[in-house]
C-alpha cells in the first residue's frame, strides 16, 4: 500500500487521530507530550501514530497535510493542527465539543 494511501485510510478509519513522536504514554518530544495530554484531558479515546517508527508517514503526511510539524491532530477526516492550536482551542473550550462529538459519530456508527 502506498504510504498516502495508508495516511488516508487511517484518518478515514479514526475519527480522532493524533501523529505524534512517541506515544500518549511516553512521548519523545514536548509538544506530542503536550497534544497528547489536552486530548486526554477531553476524555474520549483517540487513535495515534508513531511518526519515529513510520519513517514514510513522518516524511510524506506533511506534504499531504500542507503542514510541515507534527503533532498532528485530525478531526473527522480533517486536520486541526499542532499542540499550540490544540492548547488555545482548549483554553477557549472550543476543542472539547469537537472530540465530544467526533467520538460519539463513532460510536453511534458502529452500533
Amino acid at each position: 500500500m502506498e504510504t498516502i494511501d495508508k495516511i488516508k485510510q487511517q484518518i478515514a478509519e479514526n475519527p480522532v487521530i493524533l501523529y505524534m513522536k512517541g506515544s500518549p504514554k511516553l512521548p519523545n518530544c514536548g509538544f506530542s507530550s503536550q497534544a497528547s495530554q489536552i486530548l486526554m484531558q477531553c476524555g474520549e479515546q483517540f487513535a495515534y501514530v508513531d511518526i519515529l517508527q513510520n519513517p514514510d508517514i513522518r516524511a510524506e503526511l506533511p506534504k499531504y497535510a500542507d503542514w510541515p510539524t507534527f503533532p498532528q491532530l485530525w478531526v473527522n477526516g480533517e486536520l486541526i493542527g499542532g499542540s499550540d492550536i490544540l492548547m488555545e482551542m482548549f483554553q477557549q473550550g472550543e476543542l472539547q465539543p469537537l472530540i465530544k462529538e467526533a467520538a460519539a459519530s463513532a460510536s453511534d456508527s458502529e452500533e
